[in-house]
Formats: C-alpha cells, structure tokens, sequence
C-alpha cells in the first residue's frame, strides 16, 4: 500500500522533537510545491500553526479560549529564529531588569538578535519585534 504525502508528513512530524518544522524539512519527500499544499492544508485543519514564511509549529489548544497557539508560546518563536540561524539574547530591558538596574518587567516580546531580521515571525497578532543585540557586560 502505498502512503500519501500527509501520512508520510504527519509520521515525520510525530518523529521530530522539536515543535518547529522548516519546510525544507521536507524536501525529501515531494515537491516544493506538494509540500506547500499539503502544509497549508495541515494549518487549515489546526495541525501546524505557520508562524513565518516556511516556520511552522506544531499546535495546541489555548487555556484561555478556542484559540491554537504554540506550546511554549514566544519560547517556540525564539526557537524558530534559531532554527533559521539567527541567534538570540537578553534585550536591553532584561539585562536592566536582571541586574536590578530598574523595576519594569519586560514583556517578552522583544528579541535581542546577532543580525538583521527582515521576517515577521508571530501568530494570532503576536509577532516579535527585535534589536541588536549588545554585548553583555560582565
């Protein structure tokens, strides 16, 4: 019996740990294009969660509605961004906030990146807003 593009998508998706998936993940099994479809297919059902171009996450239900989000919230998002090479630190405003320099609590959403970032990397509204990263002071 032979399998289907999504059966062979979904068994590779159950194998990996990583809750974020590259669509060059996939090259092996299809097309460009196949794989494209059968993602966005996946994401309309609420299996993934696409939160860049080509980063999808896997998906779980939210607590506080019927929304889906990713299962370690902004956490998964950073690890998108690692998976794509970019290395991520503490902002400004954590650094200040670590080394009791002030009060405020940072939000979260603020990423401090090695290099530049042209994407938009988020779902639901959520998105992530980045600066450079400075070198730590110790």
């Amino acid at each position: 019996m032979r399998q289907t593009l999504e059966n062979r998508l979904q068994q590779r998706i159950a194998r990996k740990r990583s809750d974020v998936f590259l669509r060059s993940d996939f090259d092996d099994l299809a097309g460009y294009d196949q794989i494209g479809r059968a993602l966005r297919r996946f994401v309309d059902e609420g299996k993934l969660l696409k939160v860049s171009q080509g980063v999808y996450t896997r998906v779980v239900q939210s607590p506080f509605g019927d929304r889906l989000i990713p299962p370690k919230g902004i956490d998964t998002l950073k690890e998108a961004l690692a998976r794509l090479g970019i290395e991520t630190s503490l902002t400004r405003l954590e650094q200040d906030y670590n080394a009791g320099r002030t009060t405020q609590v940072p939000a979260g959403r603020r990423v401090a990146v090695n290099k530049r970032v042209r994407r938009k990397i988020g779902y639901s509204g959520i998105s992530l807003s980045f600066e450079r990263a400075r070198p730590s002071s110790g």
